[in-house]
Parts: structure tokens; sequence; C-alpha cells
């Protein structure tokens, strides 16, 4: 394993502990599980966080790219603060996203809108790897649609920002995170098709069904998880 790959799962727990630490806070704190400022939010940016740098850093590995220690580099350290900022808020019982109250606040929110962005740019580069990729047909198939279902999620992310801060600017805070809400499940839905495609695709190289097989199974799966992604954005958008 490459020292970048060891790194890279390294972080992913730590991000990974901490969403389940803070899972344990909200349980035992007998905290709201609703609101801006609920330790659900550390909870689920930790374990979400987790699960995708973890599933970056595996799915890259499958491909032959220049860049990737670059991109996986730049991936842990945004995926870092993202978290890092949103706990800190969350402990100090703020909203993280949508808050420009103090100077401070602000300059928090903008760097978690900012952080947003550059992992779509970094996922462009993985995504374009991927289609660039020669592996088994089954596993590229898994590779592109995982990468690109995972733009999807930051796409939507990126109308969540941007409707949330449209309403925050002309005064309707409360609507921002009403409005911007309404989105996760269409953000959700994709966001883990980098996980579950290519490990699909990766169980079924260890069977005996010729290649033609597998590759007809994550076509159909594809196909599934696709109208599922298209179903769960036009219900929520």
């Amino acid at each position: 394993m490459r020292t970048i790959d060891r790194v890279g799962y390294a972080v992913a727990g730590v991000l990974f502990v901490s969403g389940l630490v803070h899972l344990g806070v909200l349980v035992f704190s007998g905290g709201t599980w609703l609101g801006p400022v609920s330790f659900r939010k550390p909870m689920t940016f930790g374990l979400s966080f987790g699960l995708t740098v973890a599933a970056a850093v595996w799915a890259s590995s499958f491909m032959r790219m220049k860049w990737r220690p670059v991109l996986l580099g730049v991936l842990m350290a945004a995926s870092v603060l993202e978290v890092s900022l949103i706990t800190m808020q969350a402990w100090r019982r703020v909203p993280s996203h949508f808050n420009f109250e103090t100077p401070f606040d602000s300059t928090v929110s903008m760097t978690l809108a900012g952080g947003g962005f550059v992992l779509i740019a970094v996922f462009i580069g993985f995504t374009l790897a991927a289609f660039h990729t020669l592996y088994t047909p089954s596993m590229q198939l898994a590779l592109r649609f995982g990468f690109s279902a995972l733009l999807v999620a930051l796409g939507v992310g990126a109308v969540m920002i941007a409707t949330g801060v449209i309403q925050v600017r002309t005064g309707h805070p409360d609507l921002a995170y009403l409005t911007a809400g309404a989105l996760k499940p269409a953000h959700a839905v994709p966001m883990h098709a980098i996980l579950i495609m290519p490990g699909l695709a990766w169980l079924l190289s260890r069977t005996k069904w010729p290649e033609r097989t597998q590759l007809n199974l994550v076509r159909a799966a594809a196909v599934g998880y696709g109208l599922l992604i298209v179903g769960t954005i036009i219900v929520y958008a």
C-alpha cells in the first residue's frame, strides 16, 4: 500500500470516528436531531466525509493517475477543514452554514462554501481520469458511474449553498435552512455511489462468473441506481 493510501485511510478513519463520537454526544446528551445547531451535523458530516475519503482512496487505486497523490492530498485537507469547522460551530452552538451574524461566522460560512467548490474541482479530476482508465469492463463502468454520481451529489450541494445564501442575503434566514435542507436526500443518494458501485464490481470479480455476466450485473445496478438518483432529484428538487 502506498504512503498516500495509508494516510488517506487514516484521515478517513479519524473523520468517521469523529462522526461516531458526535452520534454518542447526540444520543447521550438528549439533544435535538433537528435544526442548524444540532450535533447531528458534525455526526453526519464526519461519517459522510470519512466514507467518501476512504472510497475515493480505494476507488482511485484502480486508476493510473499522475496527479492522484495531489488530488488525494487536496481532498483530505478540504475534508478535514470542512468537518473541523462544522464541528467547531456545533460546539459553539451557532449554525455553520448560512451564518453571517459576525465577521468570524461569515468567514466560516464562506470557507465552507469555498471548500465545497474545491471538492468539486478535485472530483472532476477523478472523474476525467476514470474515463481514461483501462481495467476490466465491469470495474471501468463502476468507476465512471461512481465518480459521475458523486459529481451530481456535489452539484446538488452547490445548489443548496447558493439557495441558502440567497435566502439569507434577501432577509429570509429561516427559509435558508428549510429550502436547502429539502435537497438533502438528492444530495445524499448519489454521494455514496463511489463506494457502492466499485464495491459491487470488486465483489463480482471474486466470483467465477465470466466478465460478460459481471458487466451485465453492473450495468443493471447502474441503471437502477441512476433511476433512483433521478427520482430522488425530481421528488425533492
